[in-house]
């Protein structure tokens, strides 16, 4: 390979890896950043609003207060039980 024909593919190369690609890289996180704001998701991405977030929050306080009550159960039928 002739060095004038090395150079013509590196020159363009480095270019492209130099100015190129960060800029692609930048600029693709900063549309990833604002459809999160805006609470669009992209392929792969899930929005989850306050509303959804509030009744899962509400869903793990009932569970909470069942394991509580199973608890109290097992103790007064068996006091053994979480030694098993």
């Amino acid at each position: 390979m002739d060095i004038t024909v090395a150079w013509a593919l590196a020159v363009p190369g480095a270019i492209f890896l130099a100015f190129i690609v960060p800029l692609w890289i930048i600029f693709h996180y900063i549309t990833v950043w604002k459809r999160m704001r805006a609470g669009t998701s992209g392929p792969g991405m899930v929005a989850v609003d306050r509303a959804e977030l509030e009744r899962m929050r509400e869903l793990c306080d009932q569970l909470e207060n069942r394991i509580e009550s199973l608890e109290t159960i097992l103790d007064a039928d068996a006091p053994e039980w979480r030694e098993r």
